[in-house]
């Protein structure tokens, strides 16, 4: 078996939440949704180390809760940068050297699967990099700077990017490397390995591994949650 850490990154501040409280510490049925995305990770078999990334200002609340619930994998509780890109950086470099295969994670992402992480794990072993999707199911259009329509994308070739995003070790710190030195910014990890050439499968995700980012999100998750336990 491969040697595998994750990379959680929690190190947002919520603005489109429209709350006081950083979205990853929001509470879901009780439990801060961080907490729920960390014990997937947790439970999974498949995952040797954790490391998460958070805001400065919320390093000694995500120290307490890992002692508070007492995890196991957590190998570095580390402060993030400017930019969810930065984050991720800085979370790499915190990776240890033996590990082989690098799932990045949103902590706003709690109902990926263990299955969805093997797979993941297993694509990138293969092909050294891929991303969990799911095909768009509305239509797209393109719009210039008035608002107006001038494209729609073959909807059949597009497809709704998620996290994890997995990787071999040395190749994603490369390429994080290599846009730093660039001044490269991307809109996700894909975007930061297709910069420096490397080839990114996308593999299929969930409709149900949502990232919460709004209110209505938080409802949808809390009835996933009751599904769950029912």
């Amino acid at each position: 078996m491969s040697i595998s850490t994750a990379v959680i990154v929690a190190a947002g501040k919520g603005k489109r939440m429209g709350t006081e409280i950083s979205k990853q510490f929001l509470p879901l049925c009780g439990k801060e949704i961080l907490a729920h995305t960390v014990e997937k990770f947790e439970k999974a078999a498949c995952i040797r180390d954790i490391i998460l990334v958070t805001g400065g200002d919320a390093l000694q609340d995500v120290r307490q809760m890992v002692q508070e619930y007492g995890w196991k994998k957590i190998i570095s509780v580390t402060e993030g940068g400017k930019e969810r890109q930065d984050s991720v950086f800085l979370g790499l470099q915190q990776v240890p050297q033996d590990t082989e295969i690098v799932l990045i994670h949103d902590g706003v992402r709690p109902f990926v699967t263990e299955e969805i992480l093997e797979r993941s794990i297993a694509a990138a072993k293969e092909t050294g990099g891929c991303v969990a999707g799911v095909p768009a199911k509305d239509t797209i259009k393109v719009c210039d700077a008035e608002g107006f329509a001038i494209a729609t994308p073959d909807r059949s070739t597009l497809r709704q990017i998620q996290t994890p995003q997995t990787f071999r070790r040395k190749e994603i710190l490369a390429a994080y490397e290599k846009a730093k030195a660039d001044g490269f910014l991307g809109t996700d990890d894909a975007s930061v390995a297709e910069h420096s050439g490397f080839p990114v499968r996308v593999i299929m995700g969930s409709y149900r591994n949502i990232k919460i980012t709004t209110k209505e999100d938080l409802l949808i998750g809390a009835a996933f949650l009751k599904e769950e336990t029912e």
